[in-house]
């Protein structure tokens, strides 16, 4: 068994490819992978990104984020529009197909379980 403290690791500052996500703007997007356990099926980290809009698909995962810093509309395939900043805390069940509006910048801290 182990206890991970964040703030006690230190892992890389990977840019994500997002190009064929984009839908407008110039988005730039960064993870840092914080935990990974169960053979991958759990992972946790920080992500974010600068002002665009792009979209996200949930293929095969559940993710719970929890935003950190500024602010997000995301549209789901449904019509439904959210809009999430600091302090929020929400599921994207596995299935959901989103398209996120980011004004600025957002950060968020996530969990994802494979489903």
């Amino acid at each position: 068994m182990k206890f991970t403290l964040f703030r006690d690791q230190s892992p890389a500052r990977v840019e994500k490819e997002i190009a064929d996500s984009i839908v407008s703007g110039t988005p730039q997007q960064h993870a840092q992978l914080m935990f990974s356990g169960q053979q991958d099926s759990i992972k946790s980290g920080v992500w974010e990104s600068t002002a665009g809009v792009f979209t996200a698909v949930m293929q095969d995962q559940i993710e719970f984020c929890h935003i950190l810093e500024g602010s997000a509309t995301i549209r789901t395939d449904e019509g439904e529009t959210f809009t999430v900043k600091a302090g929020d805390a929400f599921v994207m069940e596995s299935g959901l197909s989103t398209e996120w509006t980011v004004d600025d910048f957002i950060k968020k801290h996530f969990v994802i379980c494979a489903v």
